[in-house]
């Protein structure tokens, strides 16, 4: 049975070039890099060459890179760290409806410390406006947190305008860019952004490891004591066989990003007109204003779990709602910020596609799909109760 991979978004293979740099640091180059003896520099050296190597994918400064163990810990350090940092300030957080849950959740535990959150909405292609966010700025606002694209839908955030906005009003600004980092090109100073979150894994990368670029005389506290490594703000031995395999793979994503993304939106756009001759399907997000690999859709009258369990019977791998919580029977909190019914959330799938990604596969998820969709809407409730 031929075998398709579109849940890039979801994780993402670790590439050959990555994994052959890595394969030292796990038997022969094993030091500590906090330890003095020869050993221990040679792991120091590799994970100093490894920082550049990060930031130059961000156009950032190699002394604000701070590695993590990936995107959801970034997250935290950011609003954690930012909010207990500057509690003298004020205590009010600003963010959106359709953030990953590393940063809902995070905010949610913040206001059962006494911190107050605003949740922007968002619209029908679940696009913030800056205007909203201007105005949800208060005196006591320390931080506004906007991810640069959504995980789940793919849609683009007007970032650059937002951290304008911030920084006239002298606020810290974060972006989580874990799904825009390596497909798109970013640059944090024309972004305006004080921190951004990156995770190794979405970009063909190891898992395990992350990074959190931090712009120098940004005021954040550490959540994490222990050693001091990394400026103090995240303690604890460098995973350094991750960060070299994610350093090689941020190298190659800036050399390829141009080329690669023109080739995945191609590809994209003939999945999208091919799936839409569907009836009764919609394309789901900005149609424009999207990640190059994203393709996301709802199909009325079906179930979204019965539709990725089929798909994956013909050798289909895809998602329906987030990733990191798909076996959840509640309604994605990103359809339904964007006003979708509750039924008609259920009937998502996100296709997201890679670097391994031909025409060939496609045509064949093109081809196979109206069969599919026809056979679980025979079967479906939702049709009758509609």
């Amino acid at each position: 049975m031929k075998k398709i991979y579109m849940d890039h978004a979801a994780t993402t293979p670790v590439r050959p070039e990555a994994l052959t740099a890595m394969q030292p640091y796990f038997s022969k180059r094993f030091g500590n890099p906090s330890s003095l003896h020869f050993l221990g520099q040679e792991a120091k050296h590799a994970l100093e060459k490894s920082r550049p190597k990060v930031a130059n994918l961000i156009g950032a400064n190699p002394s604000e890179i701070i590695f993590t163990s990936g995107g959801t810990e970034a997250n935290n350090l950011v609003l954690i760290g930012t909010a207990f940092a500057n509690r003298s300030r004020g205590n009010h957080i600003i963010t959106s409806k359709i953030e990953h849950h590393a940063i809902l959740d995070t905010c949610h535990w913040l206001e059962k410390q006494g911190f107050e959150v605003t949740y922007l909405p968002v619209d029908k292609q679940g696009m913030v406006d800056p205007k909203k966010a201007e105005e949800s700025i208060r005196k006591d606002t320390v931080l506004v947190s906007i991810m640069h694209a959504n995980n789940e839908i793919g849609t683009l955030q007007p970032i650059e305008e937002i951290g304008k906005i911030c920084h006239e009003k002298g606020i810290c600004f974060h972006t989580d860019a874990v799904q825009s980092v390596g497909k798109v090109p970013i640059d944090v100073e024309k972004m305006d952004t004080d921190m951004l979150s990156m995770s190794s894994h979405k970009l063909y990368g190891p898992k395990g490891v992350g990074a959190l670029f931090v712009k120098s005389g940004t005021r954040l506290q550490s959540t994490m004591h222990g050693g001091g490594q990394e400026s103090g703000l995240r303690s604890g031995t460098e995973n350094i066989t991750g960060i070299v395999g994610f350093a090689k793979a941020a190298e190659l994503a800036k050399k390829e990003i141009k080329q690669e993304s023109r080739r995945l939106t191609q590809l994209r756009n003939n999945l999208t007109k091919g799936i839409l001759r569907i009836e009764n399907s919609s394309l789901t997000g900005h149609p424009e204003k999207r990640l190059p690999n994203n393709a996301h859709f709802c199909f009325k009258y079906i179930e979204g779990e019965a539709l990725i369990l089929t798909l994956s019977d013909y050798g289909i791998a895809a998602s329906t709602g987030s990733a990191c919580s798909s076996k959840s029977l509640e309604p994605s909190h990103v359809l339904l910020a964007m006003g979708m019914k509750h039924e008609e959330a259920h009937g998502s799938l996100r296709l997201t596609l890679g670097r391994a990604n031909t025409k060939q596969d496609v045509d064949y998820v093109i081809k196979v799909m109206p069969g599919i969709v026809g056979k679980l809407r025979k079967i479906s409730p939702f049709k009758r109760g509609w």
